[in-house]
């Protein structure tokens, strides 16, 4: 398994997996184009955030393929006087799940904000009832927190 930067040519596998992610977590339907025009103007400027891809190499007569992803956004903290980086749009195609994928992009990005040292944490937020991540991600070294998350919609 490869890992890389997105580019725009990965939009729309990007954008299809957060469709699904949505679904599959909160059942949720997304509405596709705008999902996309939102991958999009991330991938257009990285000051938005950044996304990985897991890419599975080709083989003989199959092509490469998309197999994961993980995107980051960013969160300055004065308390810490640094950089938070929040994991976003984590997907696993299903083919894939239970083979490392999201293991290898984890460790990945860990590796890249551990190299800079204006980054300061690793967060991430979850579906309150999904054991299955809440396992993996205490499994790699995260822990909870004591922290809620509130939120207000301005536009849907």
């Amino acid at each position: 398994m490869h890992i890389r930067p997105a580019t725009p040519a990965d939009c729309a596998i990007i954008a299809e997996f957060n469709v699904r992610l949505a679904w599959e977590t909160e059942r949720l339907a997304l509405n596709p184009a705008t999902v996309n025009a939102g991958v999009a103007a991330l991938l257009a400027d990285p000051a938005k955030g950044l996304y990985w891809v897991a890419e599975r190499p080709a083989a003989e007569g199959t092509p490469a393929e998309i197999v994961g992803q993980i995107m980051i956004t960013y969160e300055w903290s004065d308390w810490r006087n640094g950089v938070i980086w929040w994991i976003q749009s984590v997907y696993v195609r299903e083919s894939a799940r239970g083979r490392g994928v999201f293991t290898a992009l984890y460790r990945h990005l860990e590796a890249l904000a551990r190299a800079r040292p204006e980054v300061c944490t690793l967060r991430l937020y979850m579906e309150r009832d999904n054991t299955t991540a809440r396992r993996t991600y205490t499994r790699l070294g995260m822990v909870e927190t004591h922290y809620q998350v509130f939120e207000q919609e301005l536009r849907t």
